[in-house]
């Protein structure tokens, strides 16, 4: 059932559970808790569940269904999709990556993909020899066995450091990736700036730091991005985000979970040990409702202010650096370079000034101040996979979508004019994508219904605004190593300091991206307490 005002239309007083938040990840506490018999609420402040993992159109009178926030499928474990029995699929990308290139005034690309082969030529073809290929396949080779180790890891109880060393097993590949700074490796591995660059980006997705930042986050974001799965796929979730919040919903519902929309939680009133009482309000009024657990998916600073403490990590506010853009378009754009079909090219993660020292030089003029003179991003068309998200005469056209996600453009940017420099931002950035197309970008995109561009974009303001993340940032704080990092981080990662309220959202112990991970953990450390 749905519960529009008050506990009155909830079907009992005292809950098991009560879920703060009905994103991804509260929605699979929810399930797995309500399949186990337990009684559960969720309040969910939107209209709607999903969170950033949603499906929605963007563009007036355009039936394009776009996954506008997160967008890509890899660390949610398989295990969660079998346990709740959810009607959810994602399909592989045959290109991995596309990364445009102009050496000499002619025009080409590195692509990842395709087969052994091709990929093998195009590395020769770039860089002159083999060198780089082979050093390609030893690093992501050392990642892949490292991934198979560590991700089964991510949905038991919480490792120590030693223990999760000695479950991997590989001295050098704890020391590459868990104590030194990511830009050795990627240093000692390969030389070609450009490839440098395309292995770089995974440890920047969310994350503003240079290669060398000695607090190690990029080795931490590189991480997360190379484990998913076991294979360090990304996959595209077909029908968008949202399918697979609309079937995390169902899955909840159907175990006998309510969830309430429109019910916005104000406090937590704890003692620790006594059931506790969510105070909420809704569009007619204040109620409270009591709940033996309390699981909630927002930011650790959120939980803080719910529950009137101060943020407890005493780090720096989280702040976001991402730059996001979705995009429609009437076809796929022509590309300077006539070897590759732009299906292949934007099939995969197409790389736009993103080499090495590009990547460095951007994250020095932000971390100035400046909005980077050269923006560095990636992009993917999600329909190119899934042509499901198109209405049938979209697709029959050919129209396509494109999703832009751009790097190094912290929060702080955007704090004196965020309208502004986003306008400018967007400009330059559409500017570097132009260099590789035979055409310019703006000739391709669709409009809408009322005549304009279908184009939209997205600083971290915009989703602090929109989506309540802590300074835009969409892992709701710096990601954490994943294992136990002292006393504090509890049995699953996902406890506080009191024992009846967890913390279930991104920003938990293996939090982050789209993964159910602390849902599932907080789910069973309830479960385990009987």
């Amino acid at each position: 059932m749905t519960a529009n005002s008050g506990s009155r239309g909830f079907a009992q007083d005292v809950y098991d559970a009560v879920i703060v938040g009905g994103g991804h990840n509260g929605l699979v506490a929810a399930a797995y808790l309500a399949r186990a018999g337990r009684s559960v609420l969720v309040l969910e402040r939107l209209g709607h569940t999903g969170g950033a993992a949603v499906s929605t159109r963007p563009f007036a009178g355009v039936d394009a269904r776009l996954s506008r926030y997160s967008y890509l499928v890899s660390l949610l474990p398989a295990k969660i999709v079998r346990d709740l029995g959810l009607r959810f699929e994602v399909r592989r990308r045959t290109v991995s990556s596309y990364t445009p290139y102009d050496r000499g005034g002619r025009p080409g690309g590195l692509l990842v993909g395709g087969g052994e082969d091709r990929t093998r030529e195009s590395f020769a073809e770039l860089t002159g020899s083999d060198r780089e290929y082979e050093a390609w396949r030893e690093f992501y080779g050392t990642t892949g066995r490292l991934a198979r180790k560590v991700f089964p890891t991510l949905t038991e109880p919480l490792p120590t450091r030693a223990a999760l060393r000695a479950r991997i097993d590989d001295e050098a590949a704890w020391r590459m990736l868990f104590e030194e700074p990511l830009g050795r490796a990627v240093e000692r591995h390969f030389a070609d700036d450009l490839v440098r660059g395309v292995v770089l980006t995974d440890g920047l997705i969310g994350t503003f730091a240079d290669a060398d930042d000695p607090s190690l986050v990029q080795n931490r974001c590189f991480l997360y991005h190379v484990i998913g799965g076991g294979t360090g796929d990304w996959d595209v979730p077909v029908g968008g985000m949202g399918a697979l919040t609309d079937a995390l919903a169902g899955a909840a519902r159907a175990a006998g979970a309510e969830i309430a929309t429109g019910h916005e939680a104000l406090r937590i009133h704890t003692d620790g040990t006594a059931p506790a009482e969510v105070a909420f309000r809704t569009a007619t009024g204040e109620g409270a409702v009591v709940g033996r657990n309390v699981l909630v998916n927002a930011s650790p600073q959120a939980l803080a202010e719910l529950l009137g403490e101060a943020p407890g990590d005493g780090g720096p506010a989280p702040e976001g650096a991402q730059f996001k853009v979705n995009m429609l378009l009437s076809r796929l754009p022509r590309l300077r370079d006539a070897s590759v079909d732009p299906r292949e090219a934007f099939g995969g993660t197409f790389h736009i000034a993103e080499g090495y020292e590009q990547l460095r030089r951007a994250h020095g003029e932000a971390a100035a101040g400046e909005l980077p003179s050269v923006p560095p991003s990636e992009i993917y068309c999600h329909s190119l996979a899934d042509p499901s998200i198109l209405g049938p005469e979209l697709a029959g056209q050919g129209y396509q979508t494109l999703t832009l996600f751009g790097l190094h453009t912290p929060a702080r940017l955007f704090e004196k004019d965020n309208r502004q420099a986003r306008e400018v931002l967007l400009t330059a950035t559409l500017a570097q994508l132009d260099a590789h197309l035979a055409e310019p970008l703006t000739d391709c995109l669709a409009f809408d219904g009322d005549g304009r561009p279908c184009i939209e974009a997205k600083t971290p303001p915009d989703l602090e605004r929109e989506l309540r993340l802590p300074g835009g940032h969409i892992f709701h704080r710096d990601l954490s190593w994943p294992y136990a990092d002292g006393p504090e981080a509890g049995r699953w990662g996902v406890e506080t300091a009191h024992r009846n309220v967890l913390l279930c959202g991104a920003g938990a112990v293996r939090g982050g991206g789209v993964s159910g991970i602390p849902g599932h953990n907080a789910a069973m450390a309830v479960l385990e307490r009987g």
